[in-house]
């Protein structure tokens, strides 16, 4: 079997093993003549970020980059792209790298011809609509890791940084135009983020799956999405140059964000003040809290997981699913409680506020409260 292909769901998406090197032809398609590759602060000076340079470069298109983003990108990180985009003179933005690399290109792109603060076009409502659509740039999304998904989704997660909350930030054309997926750009990735960013992708499937809403096509896909995870996360981790797991797991990188259009629930709700209050890994973070959410949800989610089960090879229904969880968190090197992550009893109650109003609680297959909630965090911690 060939793992190369052309795909437009949710865009236009070219999959394969070195096609980085079609860069040039996706910036002329996304009318791109002179493009700001924005990554983060880790990936700035690696060679594939030197080579993708050289490839834009070697076309004509300049070696324009940016690289001040943090692993959890703040708006102080995106005023200074922006300022770098404007100076420099740039028409569009390639987003390169893990989730912060991808978010703050995406949203450099997105408030480089906007008017308002950032803030003001937040996940809430038709916030979106106080954007001027025509002046956001083109964007190219070029992801280096195998989790986020990132790549093919419509928002951006970004963190105030007075107030240490994570905001998501909205609008149908940050959708990127074309996505190079190139397998061959993860080969380096430490064990630690192979696993961190493979289990992101994981939790993003199991949250899609686990979600109440109406959507056939996510479902489908987030059932998948989760066999590859099974199935080649652990080759991946083993042998980073391991080309056919690492494709497999870009696959369900971006089939996961895919899926999640169909909701998240208390792991990302849990995870995304924890990562803003203390820094953690995203996806790790997911990682650690998954077990106590799987307990949590069992009333309501224990008969679609007999089913996935039985899809995965998983002996046991849903009790083996769940064992099944703790066991490939061991495997991959994941710590067990939140307390290892440096997450303390006392930032409970400020963990269970931003938990209550970050959209993913909307997604949770049992409604979320102060209470429960404070119930899971002690659990997890």
């Amino acid at each position: 079997m060939s793992l190369q292909g052309n795909w437009s769901y949710p865009t236009a998406i070219k999959f394969g093993a070195g096609r980085i090197r079609e860069l040039p032809e996706a910036c002329a398609a996304a009318g791109m003549k002179k493009p700001l590759l924005v990554t983060d602060k880790g990936l700035a000076d690696l060679p594939i970020t030197t080579a993708t340079l050289d490839i834009l470069e070697t076309a004509g298109l300049g070696r324009g980059l940016f690289s001040d983003v943090d692993p959890n990108p703040n708006e102080m990180n995106l005023d200074a792209g922006v300022a770098a985009y404007k100076a420099g003179g740039h028409d569009g933005v390639i987003a390169f790298g893990g989730g912060s690399g991808l978010d703050l290109g995406k949203m450099v792109a997105f408030m480089a011809g906007q008017t308002r603060p950032v803030w003001d076009y937040e996940d809430i409502g038709d916030w979106w609509t106080r954007a001027d659509a025509d002046a956001i740039a083109p964007i190219i999304a070029v992801p280096t890791t195998a989790g986020t998904g990132s790549e093919v989704g419509r928002a951006s997660v970004i963190t105030n940084s007075e107030t240490h909350v994570k905001k998501i930030i909205f609008h149908p054309k940050v959708l990127p135009a074309v996505v190079i997926c190139d397998p061959e750009l993860t080969v380096g990735m430490p064990k630690f983020i192979t696993a961190g960013t493979g289990l992101d992708a994981f939790a993003h499937c199991v949250e899609a799956f686990s979600s109440p809403h109406y959507h056939p096509m996510s479902q489908g896909m987030a059932l998948e999405g989760m066999r590859l995870v099974k199935d080649y996360l652990p080759r991946a981790y083993a042998d980073g140059t391991d080309i056919e797991a690492r494709a497999h797991m870009m696959s369900a990188a971006a089939m996961g964000a895919t899926a999640f259009q169909k909701g998240l629930g208390a792991i990302h709700a849990m995870s995304h003040p924890i990562g803003a209050v203390f820094n953690t890994h995203h996806g790790t973070t997911n990682a650690v809290c998954m077990p106590a959410v799987l307990d949590f949800n069992a009333p309501a989610i224990a008969d679609r997981f007999d089913t996935a089960a039985a899809y995965l090879g998983i002996d046991g229904g849903f009790d083996g699913f769940r064992a099944f969880v703790q066991d490939f968190n061991d495997q991959l090197g994941i710590p067990r409680r939140l307390s290892d992550l440096g997450v303390t009893e006392a930032s409970i109650p400020t963990l269970v506020q931003g938990a209550l109003i970050d959209p993913s609680c909307g997604g949770n297959p049992i409604k979320l409260t102060e209470d429960n909630l404070t119930t899971l965090f002690k659990t997890a911690l």
